[in-house]
């Protein structure tokens, strides 16, 4: 559930087409993520998921998968 959304946000703000999208995709790398994008991101991802990200924990996302194994855990 969570992937399936942090997909749809990443399609959105990416302009990403979803089955290029994997748990191990780079998020700079991959799927062409700048520094801008990123800020952007993690303001959605906070919205939908009620939390707050800590400018380190931001740092340590580099993967999709790093991104939902958090969230996965602050649920």
């Amino acid at each position: 559930m969570v992937f399936e959304k942090i997909k749809k946000i990443l399609c959105d703000q990416l302009d990403v087409e979803e089955e290029n999208i994997t748990i191990e995709s780079n998020i700079s790398d991959d799927l062409g993520a700048d520094s801008l994008d990123i800020v952007d991101l993690v303001m959605s991802i906070e919205e939908e998921f009620d939390l707050e990200f800590q400018d380190e924990q931001i740092d340590n996302f580099k993967t999709v998968g790093d991104i939902v194994n958090y969230i996965e855990r602050s649920l």
